[in-house]
């Protein structure tokens, strides 16, 4: 487990705007080492914030988009094109902007797709078409993905893997089907904790009062299968991006902010 670094911002622009500066610098670094990069992306108000940044960040044509692959931490299992799905967001926001290689844009299932509404058929599809991408040279069933994304929720969640439930239990599985989630839409395909923990780096957002005493718990020795964002870190960084209501909660003299 690596431990966590955090990145403290005036205000949620702000930290929308470093965190896709900073998302820039990493893809190009990885597609200038390895000719391509892999980024797992998040939705919900600050991960959507982060996408509207990005797309319009001047120097987000650095990037070479047709040499990125994208994929999803979480959706919900609704059908294609629903306005509350995470890919329909991300299009609206930055997807759509931009010359990405269709077949590198790696949606999770919708509700109307080939597995209809079996969600836990859906996940395992995802899970093959996950380990179908991964090489000799990465950690397990899933590409080693450069950065992957998560938003917390006001509850420590973080993808679909909400507090107590099994999902976050789960070891063995990369994706799973989400029955009962305690918030709309109860039903969900999520990454899990073993599939987020190949990413080379996680980058944990919140922004918020509303988040606050979610990231103090999290950071402050919570166990996972409470606060499941405890248990979300990288192999070689983990890495809080949070606004200052959002981390006024913080032990400060604990976790000093990596730059102001």
């Amino acid at each position: 487990m690596t431990p966590p670094q955090l990145v403290v911002h005036r205000d949620k622009e702000l930290m929308a705007q470093a965190a896709a500066a900073r998302l820039i610098t990493r893809i190009v670094d990885a597609q200038a080492a390895r000719s391509h990069a892999s980024v797992v992306l998040t939705g919900g108000r600050n991960g959507n914030g982060l996408l509207a940044a990005l797309a319009a960040a001047p120097a987000r044509d650095a990037v070479d988009w047709a040499r990125l692959d994208l994929w999803w931490g979480d959706e919900r299992f609704l059908p294609d094109g629903d306005p509350e799905r995470n890919i329909t967001q991300a299009r609206e926001a930055l997807l759509d902007a931009v010359p990405l290689d269709p077949a590198r844009v790696h949606a999770m299932p919708a509700s109307d797709g080939p597995y209809g509404k079996d969600v836990d058929e859906a996940a395992a599809a995802y899970a093959a078409e996950l380990a179908a991408a991964a090489g000799p040279e990465d950690h397990g069933r899933v590409p080693s993905f450069d950065v992957l994304m998560l938003g917390v929720g006001p509850d420590t969640h973080v993808a679909s893997l909400f507090p107590e439930l099994p999902a976050v239990r789960e070891t063995e599985r990369t994706v799973v089907g989400v029955h009962g989630a305690p918030k709309p839409p109860p039903v969900r395909v999520s990454l899990t904790l073993p599939a987020i923990r190949a990413a080379r780096e996680v980058w944990l957002l919140a922004a918020g009062e509303d988040k606050a005493e979610a990231a103090a718990i999290a950071l402050s020795g919570a166990g996972e299968i409470q606060a499941p964002a405890a248990g979300a870190y990288g192999r070689s960084r983990t890495l809080w991006l949070l606004d200052a209501a959002a981390a006024s909660q913080l032990p400060r003299e604990l976790y000093p902010p990596a730059s102001a």
